[in-house]
């Protein structure tokens, strides 16, 4: 087998045809769905189990609601292929896309090939072109952490024993960071292959105090890094990434929470989280040169611009 794709389905009725049908229909024919049933309380199930029934390719698997990782976690053992993508079941990919990405594997012996993506909206879409990173340091501080528009090579992931943290939010920072150490290789190919579809129940468009998760991930992966003898070496990297995600993506965030209590308690955590990790990342030496806007916003950051800073993105719709 080619190539393993692993798809968790919860309560995705609206979406998973077109997902699947997105799957059925690539151009490499040796690959295998595993369709993970998380506990689905709507029609997804049966959708499931149709299109089992009409095409031999598709694995479906039943285990009770666990989240997202979970569901990727169980998948993992099932696959066979030489490598394994992983699709968000309200998604959907290009035909090409396996057969040219897993040529690639092949033809530069690369652990992780990367393609470009693109946001999906109703009435139009946004695409993301990203940079070819090849050292290590730079893939933890600025890469694309999404797991869905890669393939991994299947004996080098099991290998770098990576697993998704259970019962998280924002769960492809974790894994992703904990697999850049053990990268010999990533590849890219410029077709923007992926339709990332934007939902209005996602987490991006409704703000609660489950985005202070990203405490917790930000902890497993210094924590990991620690135990593992690569703290020394990534210090700097994870201090920077750290920093970017508290003041930029986080902040956002939390800024949205539209209760002002929660509001308030999830900016106040999260400045002390970063302050807490790294105590002197104003001296971070890749934020000193970090270009753009959100480079100055960062740099501009102190105990009085940044609740100034959180109280403006609040006003924003």
């Amino acid at each position: 087998m080619k190539v393993s794709i692993i798809v968790p389905v919860y309560n995705v009725e609206d979406y998973l045809p077109k997902c699947l049908d997105s799957l059925i229909s690539q151009t490499l024919n040796d690959i295998e769905i595993i369709a993970v049933n998380d506990g689905a309380t709507d029609s997804s199930p049966e959708i499931l189990r149709h299109y089992a029934e009409q095409d031999s390719r598709i694995i479906v698997l039943d285990k009770p609601n666990g989240g997202l990782s979970d569901a990727r976690n169980y998948g993992i053992p099932y696959a066979t292929g030489d490598y394994i993508g992983f699709i968000d079941s309200d998604d959907f990919v290009d035909s090409e896309m396996y057969e040219v990405m897993s040529n690639k594997a092949d033809e530069t012996h690369a652990d992780i090939v990367e393609c470009n993506l693109h946001h999906t909206w109703n009435d139009h879409e946004d695409t993301e072109i990203g940079p070819h990173i090849t050292d290590r340091k730079e893939m933890l501080m600025t890469g694309r952490s999404v797991v869905w528009n890669k393939i991994y090579n299947h004996k080098w992931l099991l290998s770098t024993g990576a697993l998704f943290p259970k019962g998280f939010i924002y769960e492809d920072v974790e894994f992703f960071s904990k697999i850049v150490p053990f990268i010999n290789r990533i590849d890219y190919v410029e077709p923007a292959f992926c339709h990332y579809v934007q939902r209005n129940t996602s987490i991006n468009n409704y703000q609660t105090l489950k985005t202070l998760q990203i405490l917790d991930i930000l902890d497993h992966i210094v924590d990991f890094y620690k135990s593992n003898g690569f703290y020394d070496e990534y210090r700097d990297a994870l201090e920077f990434l750290a920093t970017r995600i508290l003041l930029c993506s986080s902040l956002s965030r939390m800024s949205r929470i539209p209760a002002p209590a929660d509001r308030n308690e999830a900016v106040t955590k999260n400045w002390n989280k970063l302050n807490e990790l790294f105590p002197e990342w104003k001296n971070n030496k890749y934020l000193k040169t970090f270009q753009g806007r959100n480079g100055r916003f960062m740099r501009a950051m102190n105990p009085v611009t940044y609740p100034l800073a959180a109280w403006l993105l609040s006003l924003r719709k």
